[in-house]
């Protein structure tokens, strides 16, 4: 189904025609011209019948023994085909919020997702003809994009090597814009944008993959200290060296660079030894 325009005139000039005719209808019964009179009467009811109010930002869609004649998106007030049913769709900006959906993510852990969708109706007669209710086939099609969408990434990393939904909110609401856009095309609607409302881990593993998370903030934190240290020791020991300070062999390296991790990594502040010597030199 592909929306074109209905048949109508202006509003004005169908009104003023109508009151014509109506005069012509009186006139007519008191010069006794009865069939002049119901020509015009005819008339006038015919015109009338097809009287439509068009609001700013609405389309009516004109149906005629079962056809579709057109749509009007002109606003105000138009005569269009008489005796036509004619539905109104709203062509506004519209918000619709999920519900919290409780799905898998890619590694499998149970989440908790919702989302905002908007969108508006470009295609009137798409909207009527080739769809159902083409308001609750958003709200179905949007939840079930927002699952599939979910599925395909984990909620959380601590390499940064993937995509997540927790970290990247940006692009999975760009995917699923994508994906819900395709879906409602057939409906004749445009999806003007998308936004994650709500995620979280589901409530019977949140207290698990808390603790996961800190374990996993933990030994991501001690990764980057040791890396630091073993950085920092190697490039004390090179420049102690190279300044001639001192001149260590193998065995006083390692033990520098054991007291210097020591106290790079250590949680706690180091306690200097100062050695003054033995008592018997």
């Amino acid at each position: 189904m592909q929306e074109r325009r209905a048949w109508m005139i202006n509003g004005y000039f169908g009104i003023l025609l109508i009151a014509a005719l109506l005069a012509g209808v009186v006139f007519s019964f008191i010069e006794q011209q009865f069939v002049i009179g119901g020509i015009c009467l005819v008339l006038a009811v015919t015109l009338g019948s097809g009287i439509t109010m068009v609001q700013p930002n609405q389309s009516v869609v004109v149906i005629f023994l079962g056809k579709y004649m057109g749509t009007i998106r002109r606003e105000g007030i138009v005569v269009t085909v008489p005796f036509s049913v004619r539905r109104t769709i709203s062509l506004r900006v519209r918000n619709f919020n999920s519900k919290k959906l409780k799905v898998n993510d890619i590694n499998g852990n149970p989440i908790e997702i919702a989302a905002v969708i908007v969108f508006k109706v470009t295609d009137a007669a798409k909207a009527v003809f080739d769809v159902d209710r083409y308001e609750q086939f958003v709200e179905i099609q949007s939840e079930t994009s927002i699952r599939g969408v979910a599925t395909k990434y984990p909620y959380d990393t601590f390499e940064n090597v993937e995509l997540t939904l927790r970290g990247n909110a940006e692009e999975v609401s760009h995917h699923l814009a994508e994906d819900l856009q395709e879906r409602l095309t057939v409906a004749g609607v445009e999806v003007i944008e998308t936004r994650l409302t709500h995620l979280a881990y589901s409530t019977e593993i949140a207290q698990a993959m808390l603790q996961r998370q800190q374990a996993s903030a933990i030994i991501a934190a001690r990764r980057l200290i040791v890396e630091g240290a073993v950085g920092m020791v190697e490039d004390a020991i090179n420049q102690l060296e190279k300044d001639g300070v001192v001149d260590l062999d193998d065995e006083r390296r390692v033990a520098m660079t054991n007291n210097l991790l020591v106290s790079i990594v250590s949680d706690n502040g180091t306690q200097p030894v100062v050695n003054t010597g033995s008592l018997y030199q």
